[in-house]
């Protein structure tokens, strides 16, 4: 089988996507604290080195070897060193007592672990062999003065803020928060806690996408459910358009009869229509309404939820001001067959286990349907299939984790 001529390939749809994306030029200034999730303005160079001193990795010794090829049968003890404090220097054949984070003294050219050593009344015997420098934390090792530390574009994690906060940073230059508005179209669409009528579902995209926008730290202002009306929906794009950065909607851009958001982003702005060789996916809408971007997600449940990782979130990334938009793969064993390949890109859902040895594996859900939510929260990654692609039961797969794909 091979690809419909009127599909468009999925890296080429990513790529037009993010060519589309201008990130925000607004930056504001916050406290460290309050800077997770956001994304850099400005390089950070470190003012300091860290560490700022030797200082030792271990609870131990330092000592002062003279001769690494004759050394004493034991080493006096002439000082003891705590975190915060500092010693002063070595004389040859002689160690400090010492603990982890303390400064090196001056002279000392090995710090031994205290389990490798046996007292000897002021003294230390050494029981395991040493070698010059070990367990020495120099000067500079992790971090230099002046380096760069993280460049523009980087968003910040918990990891981030460590390190930065290791060099004395309170504050930083932060791209501004994407505003991101959000509705849901259709008659059919009912919130939960109230009673469907025949033929009604429950508006579970609104849910999923509120709280995808919500990881990525966009500021979400959701205008609930429009309902069925040319006139409605286009009063709800133009009042989202002018309080928002991007508008994000589901479903509602095919030719039906009651299908109004096309004919409102037309009327309102500009449109493009997409069918993409993916599955789940395949309809996807970008145009903008006024100053606003805008972007039209499948309605099917899964359909929506894995589009918006794939194509949403790199785009609202890049509008956030993020440098890193890639796919990140790994790799493990299929524990399933897949005989019948599709002619689009596929997306599996799976799980991650491990085998009796404890290799990772990759458990597959057995209702693929882009309908089936269950499989999203059962799933925790993503099998990458090339199209017209079979699988068989050991065969080594890339796959991406949906806990990436999350953050």
């Amino acid at each position: 089988m091979k690809p419909r001529a009127n599909l468009l390939n999925f890296e080429d749809a990513r790529q037009t996507l993010l060519a589309n994306a201008t990130p925000l030029n607004a930056t504001e200034t916050r406290p460290l604290l309050n800077a997770q999730g956001r994304t850099l303005a400005q390089d950070i160079r470190s003012p300091i080195n860290v560490p700022g001193f030797d200082n030792s990795a271990m609870d131990g010794y330092a000592l002062h070897v003279q001769d690494i090829k004759n050394l004493p049968e034991f080493f006096p003890v002439t000082q003891r060193i705590a975190a915060g404090q500092t010693g002063t220097a070595l004389a040859p054949n002689m160690a400090a007592r010492i603990f982890t984070g303390a400064p090196v003294p001056e002279g000392a050219n090995v710090v031994v672990p205290q389990e490798h050593t046996q007292d000897r009344d002021g003294a230390i015997a050494l029981t395991h062999p040493i070698e010059l420098a070990q367990h020495i934390r120099r000067r500079g090792e992790d971090i230099a003065a002046a380096g760069l530390v993280l460049a523009a574009g980087q968003r910040l994690g918990a990891p981030q803020l460590a390190m930065l906060a290791s060099i004395g940073v309170a504050n930083v230059n932060v791209f501004n928060l994407l505003k991101v508005g959000v509705l849901f179209t259709g008659d059919e669409l009912t919130e939960p806690g109230q009673p469907l009528a025949p033929g009604a579902i429950y508006n579970s995209n609104r849910y999923a996408i509120n709280g995808l926008l919500a990881q990525l730290g966009c500021t979400v202002n959701d205008y609930g459910i429009v309902r069925d009306s040319a006139q409605a929906t286009r009063d709800a794009l133009s009042k989202a358009a002018s309080e928002n950065d991007v508008i994000i909607t589901c479903g509602g851009v095919s030719v039906g009869e009651e299908d109004h958001v096309k004919a409102a982003v037309i009327a309102l702005g500009s449109l493009d229509l997409w069918q993409i060789s993916m599955k789940p996916g395949k309809p996807l809408a970008y145009g903008r309404v006024s100053q606003a971007d805008f972007i039209g997600l499948p309605g099917n449940p899964v359909s929506a939820f894995v589009t918006f990782l794939l194509m949403a979130r790199p785009f609202l990334l890049k509008r956030m001001g993020a440098i890193d938009t890639g796919l990140k793969y790994l790799t493990a064993t299929a524990n399933f067959d897949w005989p019948k390949p599709d002619r689009r890109r596929e997306f599996l859902r799976v799980k991650i286990t491990t085998d009796t040895t404890g290799a990772p594996i990759l458990d597959l859900w057995p209702n693929q349907g882009s309908g089936v939510m269950s499989s999203l929260a059962w799933a925790d990654g993503l099998v990458d299939l090339a199209p017209e692609t079979k699988i068989a039961r050991g065969d080594v797969l890339r796959y991406l984790s949906l806990a990436e794909l999350l953050y």
